[in-house]
């Protein structure tokens, strides 16, 4: 690499990592600040009784519990071990890294002069729909075919001591002991909740920063030593059903954090709209340090099938995207 080249490189390496560092902070803040001061239950309050509606409203909630996909399955594991149902927490997880205001703010600022209200509004209900349809599948599913079984065995044994609980409130009136354990618990903590949670967002930012660091390299030098000249990338990136697969397989080796993954799409001039959806909805559900993290809560079998659905549900839209939407809407 000669001295111009590394400059090249130097200037787009910085560049994407100074426009996507700050959305990386603030959504690392957001998850350390819920991380320490939800209270149990909190979600459950937001989720009507049906099933369905359960499913659609939890869809939503990223809005309101912003967590970026690095942070949301420590969360999920929580929440479900707390009696979130299945469908509504994997729907959650799923949704929370797009359909929240941080990741619109990020896609929109990173769009501005290539339609930034079309690729961020498409990138939001496309993960919404896409995650709700996997939480409408998961609700008719049996937990022990969605769950590790020590994760279910924990889960089902939780659930019968707060039934055996309940009984005994039901007979004596109320838990003292409860009382005096969450009283003790919020004395211990009042002094200590923001130092708390200034660590969490600390140590996310670490993880997340450090995975965005290695992306943001990859992409430079794909930016800058790769796609110029490169003929075979014309053909590849002008596809448009074969586009849409190349960024998805790119997002999932990149494992990108979805505060910050649209600077780094802004810059794939040469691939296609649809493409850059995909690339958009497809990596904060399904990339490479995702299938470790869910494989701490879930079965491969399931992680395996719910990976090639969302595959072929995003490249499906992603291709009617360009074919239809795309070259209507967009300059």
């Amino acid at each position: 690499m000669n001295g111009d080249a590394r400059q090249d490189f130097a200037l787009a390496f910085l560049s994407i990592l100074f426009e996507g560092a700050p959305f990386i902070l603030l959504g690392t803040l957001v998850s350390g600040f819920i991380d320490i001061y939800l209270p149990k239950g909190a979600m459950d309050k937001f989720l009507p009784k049906n099933k369905t509606a359960a499913v659609m409203v939890s869809g939503l909630l990223g809005a309101v519990f912003p967590v970026c996909e690095c942070a949301v399955v420590p969360v999920i594991r929580r929440l479900v071990g707390k009696g979130l149902p299945m469908s509504c927490a994997l729907t959650y997880m799923l949704a929370a890294p797009i359909v929240n205001p941080i990741t619109a703010l990020s896609t929109w600022k990173a769009f501005q002069g290539q339609a930034p209200w079309m690729m961020t509004g498409g990138r939001m209900l496309l993960g919404y729909l896409v995650a709700v349809g996997v939480g409408l599948v998961v609700a008719r599913i049996s937990l022990r075919k969605v769950l590790r079984n020590t994760i279910a065995d924990k889960i089902e044994a939780e659930k019968k001591k707060e039934e055996e609980e309940h009984d005994h409130e039901g007979c004596c009136g109320h838990d003292h002991s409860h009382e005096h354990d969450h009283g003790h618990d919020d004395h211990h903590h009042d002094g200590n909740r923001v130092v708390a949670a200034m660590r969490s967002a600390q140590k996310d930012f670490v993880d997340v920063g450090a995975y965005f660091t290695i992306g943001v390299a990859i992409t430079a030098l794909f930016n800058t030593g790769i796609a110029p000249g490169a003929i075979w990338l014309d053909s590849l990136a002008g596809n448009v059903f074969v586009a849409p697969a190349a960024l998805m397989a790119l997002a999932f080796i990149l494992s990108l954090c979805s505060t910050s993954d649209a600077f780094i799409a802004a810059t794939l001039a040469k691939f296609t709209w649809g493409a850059k959806l995909a690339f958009l909805v497809f990596g904060p559900m399904m990339d490479v340090k995702l299938i470790f993290l869910y494989q701490t809560v879930l079965k491969k079998k399931f992680i395996l099938a719910m990976a090639v659905s969302v595959l072929v549900v995003i490249w499906l839209v992603a291709v009617a995207w360009e074919l239809w939407i795309a070259k209507a809407v967009m300059p």
